[in-house]
């Protein structure tokens, strides 16, 4: 017997009262985001549970993608019997010998949510688990610590049996809360905050800062591929890419060496809360880890900030750098961001920045030079690219990874 379907249980999504229908709706769709690939497979969603039924598509063919979905707390593959105890007996023995190999064990883990059932959960496993020994003699049973653990669900509209159980990505629907703005840099630290937003159910478009020539091709490209990746969570991006060129420029004649970072930051969050504006986001994204550089002191934080009222959100502001390499090797981010092609902030670093600069001081220097119709001037000839690209059938997403 081969699994029909997919059981996927919620997670945080089960806290939900009366609008868990919109968060159940956002995974439904973002689920069909990661499996477009596979157009015969429907998903059916109830108020506590989601199955996707797989038709022809195999398994293993979605698995990996699935894991990445954010609202799934677990998810296994089933087959589904009717509430006859003779068929799910059949059903259980089918699975147990297609999973089994010479010294494993076993044991069966019923859960009964249709209580007008004929047979209690101690009973379902006794009846369960006998038949299956009676039809096995090599297989023996450990309840401890199984290597094969049988699950058989019972719910009203059937019983759903498993071999199989996979952890999910946990957190909260991409769509569910709301939009924000990612700063988008290049390096370690930036994919790993945007991965972290997106697991809060943040909604994110991304911006670049590109400034050639001083910055190349190659650059860029890195940028496209790091959002390219985080759309494997469930979710389309709008990377918006930002000609900082002639600013740049300007800071470094007009501003004193020392504050020439702190200028420029600002003139990118400036810039960035301008595009939220125009795209209807409602916070900004930075990958800052405190202490981490000069420019992520609080002293800095707050010259830079001065210049928005809108939120600033800092998922990765009190994580060790240790800690956010870990996470951008499990996300897939690591290797891109490690390629040796330098963001405009790299290239254009003070040899001594401040690292506790007055406010005062900062905006002193910039008011001998009017930016606001350069900043207005790189709003409005931002490219907008929209991920993930159209692949063609020599190029494969799994090339980015």
């Amino acid at each position: 017997m081969n699994y029909d379907r997919i059981l996927v249980r919620y997670g945080e999504i089960s806290t939900k009262g009366r609008n868990r229908k919109k968060f159940v709706s956002k995974m439904r769709q973002n689920i069909y985001h990661v499996l477009k690939d596979h157009s015969d497979i429907k998903i059916e969603s109830t108020r506590d549970r989601m199955y996707i039924h797989l038709n022809d598509t195999p398994f293993d063919a979605v698995k990996d993608s699935l894991s990445n979905v954010f609202g799934i707390q677990s998810f296994s593959p089933v087959v589904r019997t009717d509430k006859e105890i003779e068929s799910i007996k059949e059903a259980a023995l089918s699975l147990v010998q297609k999973s089994f190999t010479e010294g494993m064990t076993f044991k069966v883990t019923a859960r009964r949510s249709d209580k007008s059932f004929e047979y209690e959960t101690n009973e379902i496993n006794r009846e369960v688990g006998a038949h299956v020994l009676r039809n096995m003699e090599a297989l023996k049973v450990d309840v401890k610590n199984p290597d094969i653990n049988l699950t058989v669900e019972v719910r009203a509209e059937g019983v759903y049996l498993s071999c199989e159980k996979y952890q999910g990505a946990a957190g909260l629907p991409i769509g569910t809360g709301g939009k924000a703005m990612l700063l988008l840099s290049g390096g370690l630290d930036s994919p790993v905050a945007g991965y972290y937003m997106l697991r809060r159910g943040v909604e994110i478009e991304a911006i670049h800062f590109y400034s050639p020539p001083y910055t190349s091709e190659r650059a860029k490209q890195k940028v496209i591929d790091l959002a390219e990746v985080l759309t494997k969570f469930g979710t389309s991006i709008k990377l918006h890419i930002v000609p900082f060129t002639a600013i740049q420029e300007k800071v470094q004649a007009q501003v004193p060496e020392n504050y020439t970072m702190t200028a420029t930051r600002r003139m990118m969050l400036t810039i960035a809360d301008k595009i939220r504006e125009k795209q209807g986001g409602l916070a900004l994204v930075t990958g800052e880890s405190l202490g981490q550089v000069a420019s992520q002191t609080l002293e800095s934080m707050l010259a830079i900030n001065e210049v928005t009222s809108t939120p600033v959100l800092r998922p990765l502001i009190a994580m060790d750098k240790l800690d956010i390499i870990d996470v951008a090797q499990s996300i897939h981010t690591h290797d891109i961001s490690i390629q040796p092609y330098e963001d405009c902030c790299t290239i254009f670093t003070a040899p001594s920045p401040k690292t506790r600069p007055k406010l005062e001081k900062v905006k002193y220097y910039e008011s001998f030079t009017d930016f606001d119709e350069m900043i207005q001037e790189a709003v409005d000839q931002t490219e907008m690219l929209v991920l993930p690209k159209e692949k063609s059938e020599n190029d494969s997403f799994a090339d980015l990874l």
